[in-house]
């Protein structure tokens, strides 16, 4: 892979360019963002709809004491576009080219918030030597049915755009605006700059849509089922269980606690699934934010993976 710091495919180096880190490319270009020293290194896995940057706060923390990296899947964020959805055995491919183009050594502490929750556990199932450790945050879980109400009370987790109403149209200035309040207010610790350029990716209509593209389950869940077993590594998961402001858009809050009571027992049997695992309820956080709401749960449980891994 070759690294670039000037303008990409498809745009100016205003439209595309990220605010830090650099991008590489091996066909294709991959944002990725890198800091501190030391390892093992963290790397972080972000959920469908959020970009690397989402974690920014942690990130910086981390980089204190260790190496911590932050990137986008392609499709997604800084990262080019592509053809959405992946299999999973593309995207931890692609994750781990990136990470060897980088430099940045094995072995990894895999910090995987929901969609990427479930890829953290595929890289881990398909190379069990290079992880040392896993975060698993509110992951996407291939028996997330089984622990949820009655389908036919479910409600589709949608674009909030296409929640609204807007279906593939442009939303409304009002739902723009909301949204546009509620990642200012999450993103308020970020650098002024920074957090900006963020907000404005996530409004972006082609590259700020790209949570419900990327949702493969049925065939990510398939492969998580037939690979190997998660190997023995030290596992934290991390279950947030109060309401998330971004929910309240399209789904009824009783629904929501019905969730989050069958995503509670998911992750207790996640947790013990695997000899070193742990599940860390979190009851003033919720689903989408729960690194901006409790940066110092998020952090702790770093710490405490590093420390397991070297012991």
């Amino acid at each position: 892979m070759r690294q670039h710091t000037d303008g990409p495919h498809g745009g100016t180096a205003a439209d595309v360019l990220p605010p830090v880190g650099r991008l590489y490319d091996d066909g294709r270009r991959l944002f990725l963002h890198r800091s501190g020293s030391g390892g093992p290194a963290v790397v972080f896995l972000p959920g469908a709809g959020m970009v690397g940057l989402d974690y920014l706060n942690i990130h910086d923390a981390a980089a204190e004491f260790t190496t911590s990296v932050l990137y986008d899947r392609a499709g997604t964020g800084w990262s080019d576009q592509v053809p959405l959805p992946r299999t999973g055995a593309e995207v931890t491919d692609e994750l781990r080219r990136l990470l060897h183009a980088a430099g940045v050594p094995t072995p990894y502490v895999l910090v995987g918030h929901s969609l990427g929750g479930a890829y953290a556990r595929h890289y881990a199932q398909r190379f069990p030597d290079e992880v040392a450790g896993l975060l698993l945050m509110e992951p996407a879980h291939e028996d997330w049915d089984a622990h949820m109400p009655d389908p036919r009370l479910m409600v589709e987790v949608e674009d909030p755009h296409a929640a609204a109403g807007e279906g593939t149209s442009e939303p409304g200035e009002e739902l723009l605006q909301q949204i546009r309040e509620l990642f200012t207010q999450m993103l308020a610790g970020w650098p002024a700059p920074i957090r900006e350029r963020i907000v404005d990716l996530h409004l972006d209509p082609v590259r700020g849509r790209t949570g419900p593209r990327e949702k493969n389950f049925r065939t990510l869940y398939g492969e998580l089922r037939r690979a190997e077993d998660t190997p023995d590594v030290p596992t934290i998961v991390l279950t947030a269980m109060a309401l998330d402001p971004m929910m309240s858009w399209f789904m009824p809050e009783q629904l929501e606690r019905r969730m989050n009571e069958g995503k509670r027992a998911l992750y207790e049997a996640l947790a013990a699934s695997v000899p070193h695992g742990e599940n860390r309820v979190l009851d003033d956080a919720g689903h989408n934010w729960l690194h901006a709401q409790r940066p110092d749960a998020v952090l702790q449980a770093i710490r405490d993976l590093l420390d397991r891994a070297d012991t």
